[in-house]
């Protein structure tokens, strides 16, 4: 239960804990808070434990350059520890942060692992059970690995073919496609689930975790079937926010494990990524000739320059560009062809 926040003590007294009630009190995500903790205390076991508050901006360049020059961190890398280190400043401590003179870190622009159609299936071929279910609806639907686990059974709605996807990357909420070829199994998977809950129920568990106090809001909501995660784990554990034994999502560790399997199966080699799977998603609706707009709002990218990444990794053999090299066998070929033709009436 890593993604659930961990109770805070009701009057915080150490730093860091009197850092996360502030996060929190200002609604960012869980996600961000462990982001920002985590540079932060970075920030600080640089500085040899010193008190933010006795420091400034020397110190702050001095460590946002280490980063750069002797860490060889990515620009995107650095971007976050100064967002973290200026929330920091800014919104905890109330203070000013002046224009900082720093290293910046060489911006380095990754290509995004994307399978054909043909790895697909492959990989597909070689999962079974509810993680080849799970990997269909994310390359179905272009679903982070995050979004895909933290699913409920009311986000899948099959009379309008939609998935929603609530709280995902920046806390937002959107919608996105169901594949008609996997609405049987996921019905199925919803039978097993309300199965599963009602031999929770009969054993005296059956709550699920609700995030937003929305246990205080709908009391009754933490045993509705409509609430419990669509993957659950196999285990009842116990919650680190309430001490609460419940029955989580699978971990996303579990899915990682299966997919490296399986790609390794596959004969594969690119990297065995789960994200690979929403990146060929995005991919390959590029390349059947939908339109950014339509890719970008299906993914919840915020900037359209995200989606168009992928652009530089479509497949561009059907879209009637035709290399120099290619042309010049076809040439070399028909030449070849001629040269036999003449050689065999000559004979």
């Amino acid at each position: 239960m890593d993604d659930i926040r961990p109770k805070l003590p009701p009057k915080p007294e150490r730093f860091m804990n009197i850092l996360r009630q502030h996060i929190r009190k200002q609604g960012l995500s869980y996600r961000t808070e462990q982001t920002y903790t985590h540079w932060i205390k970075r920030f600080i076991h640089f500085n040899r434990l010193k008190h933010p508050a006795g420091m400034g901006p020397a110190e702050v360049e001095t460590f946002l350059t280490h980063l750069a020059v002797h860490d060889l961190c990515a620009s995107n890398t650095q971007r976050v520890a100064l967002n973290a280190i200026a929330y920091l400043y800014k919104q905890f401590l109330g203070k000013d942060i002046p224009d900082l003179d720093f290293t910046i870190a060489k911006r380095q622009r990754r290509l995004p692992v994307v399978y054909s159609r043909e790895e697909v299936a492959t990989v597909l071929s070689h999962l079974q059970g509810v993680f080849r279910l799970q990997i269909e609806l994310m390359y179905g639907s272009g679903l982070r690995s995050a979004e895909l686990l933290s699913l409920r059974i009311k986000d899948v709605d099959f009379s309008s073919n939609n998935i929603f996807v609530r709280g995902g990357k920046g806390n937002k909420d959107r919608t996105t496609l169901l594949s008609q070829g996997i609405i049987q199994d996921l019905q199925r998977q919803v039978k097993y689930v309300s199965l599963l809950h009602q031999q929770d129920l009969l054993t005296g568990y059956g709550l699920v975790y609700l995030p937003d106090a929305l246990d205080r809001k709908y009391p009754r909501a933490a045993k509705q079937l409509a609430w419990q995660y669509l993957f659950p784990a196999n285990t009842i554990s116990k919650c680190p926010r309430s001490g609460i034994y419940r029955r989580h999502h699978i971990h996303s560790s579990t899915l990682t494990r299966q997919v490296n399997s399986a790609v390794r199966k596959a004969g594969i080699n690119k990297p065995a990524r789960c994200h690979a799977f929403r990146h060929s998603f995005a991919t390959h609706l590029l390349e059947a000739g939908y339109d950014l707009r339509t890719i970008q709002e299906l993914l919840g990218h915020s900037d359209i320059n995200t989606t168009e990444i992928y652009t530089h990794v479509v497949n561009r053999g059907n879209k009637g560009v035709l290399s120099p090299s290619d042309r010049l066998r076809s040439i070399n070929k028909i030449k070849e062809t001629g040269a036999n033709y003449f050689n065999g009436a000559l004979g």
